[in-house]
């Protein structure tokens, strides 16, 4: 059996939600409510990481906040042109130290990017699932937002993450517009193999 939602198919059945997430770039003009945006960082706060070590953090700011233009102006002119609109920006950041269980001293985490990705992806799934949508976007002055949002030595700035209510792709550029649409993915066998790399 397969899974349909959201003018995609999946190859084999899934829940619904990951099909319904995707990355759009038209909002509507809606706020986020501070519950409603909590809620999306309550996921991300329930996700899996080495040792429970949860090197993620949220920086965030809500459209017509005193933070907004500074959040706007750490993105590249492309991604300003469209995330102006959305109803939130947010800033994951990870912490590439980690404290084991009974350690006295902290030691570098391998894993604090990867965990960090998958408090991302559950903030991602519960912006879907509530009727938002999030998308993280790496066109960011990364230098630049280290200072401006005071991020400690040594922490990394991962993505920016544009979060709002979806809208009508007319009022995004003619070259966006036909790009306004859930993508497609690679086939699974492109992405998986049995006992050894085996798709460069």
């Amino acid at each position: 059996m397969t899974t349909i939602a959201n003018s995609r198919a999946a190859g084999h059945a899934i829940d619904p939600l990951f099909l319904d997430r995707w990355s759009p770039r038209a909002f509507t003009d809606e706020a986020i409510s501070e519950t409603d945006l909590l809620t999306l960082f309550e996921a991300a706060r329930w996700a899996p990481s080495s040792y429970n070590s949860q090197p993620w953090r949220f920086i965030y700011a809500q459209r017509g906040s005193a933070h907004w233009d500074v959040f706007v102006g750490l993105l590249n002119p492309f991604n300003q042109s469209w995330a102006k609109n959305a109803a939130a920006l947010v800033f994951a950041v990870s912490n590439p130290m980690m404290r084991p269980p009974g350690a006295e001293q902290d030691i570098p985490s391998r894993s604090h990017s990867f965990d960090t990705g998958a408090a991302w992806g559950s903030l991602a799934l519960q912006a879907a699932r509530s009727g938002w949508q999030a998308h993280g976007m790496v066109g960011v002055d990364f230098e630049r937002a280290v200072k401006e949002l005071n991020v400690p030595a040594g922490y990394r700035i991962e993505a920016a993450i544009a979060i709002g209510r979806p809208g009508d792709k007319s009022q995004l550029p003619e070259p966006l517009q036909a790009r306004e649409q859930p993508s497609s993915r690679k086939p699974l066998s492109e992405l998986i193999s049995e006992g050894r790399f085996a798709n460069a």
